[in-house]
């Protein structure tokens, strides 16, 4: 078995998981409001700025068989890196939340809110539109369109985006009260 292989589980392996008698523990790393719309039932939230700003307190607090989802798997993969520093094992969900709906497993679903990669992809583009349309009569706002593609490129060589952990500090993006 690959090192890849081990630190990540198909949907339906952790379909099975779910359905044995030690069920592994689900950590959805998405933004509050992005579990709320929709998660895997039985999963807890646990957004990633969180478990970044609080990872000695989580890793006393979880369980032997620990599988981290997200929407893609790239959040996902970040919290498993937080938690291997931290000494503690997690996998995750291949392919991610996205992966899980594909093949039809239940889905707990609550008020419907724009993930946060959507939301990266509406105020970069915003940014950059306006920023060129502008420059028409402000020559140096093509700066501006210029430093979001760097800011876009920068985040995805570094699998890190300051944008969505900007937004993901916004009301918005914050789990109902």
């Amino acid at each position: 078995m690959t090192a890849a292989s081990t630190d990540t589980v198909s949907s339906t392996a952790l379909r099975g998981l779910l359905d044995s008698a030690e069920p592994a523990q689900v950590v959805d790393v998405r933004t509050p409001a992005e579990f709320e719309s929709a998660h895997i039932p039985g999963s807890f939230n646990l957004p990633l700025d969180v478990l970044r700003s609080r990872k000695t307190d989580v890793v006393g607090n979880l369980e032997a068989d620990v599988v981290l989802v997200c929407r893609s798997g790239q959040r996902a993969t970040q919290a498993q890196q937080i938690l291997n520093s931290a000494g503690t094992h997690a996998r995750v969900l291949q392919n991610g939340f996205l992966d899980w709906e594909e093949h039809g497993y239940d889905v707990t679903r609550g008020r419907q809110r724009w993930d946060l990669e959507r939301q990266v992809r509406l105020v970069a583009g915003s940014i950059v539109l306006t920023s060129v349309v502008s420059s028409a009569f402000v020559p140096k706002a093509k700066w501006l369109a210029a430093a979001i593609g760097a800011g876009l490129t920068y985040a995805a060589v570094s699998n890190t985006c300051a944008m969505a952990a900007a937004l993901s500090k916004l009301p918005y993006n914050r789990a109902r009260k």
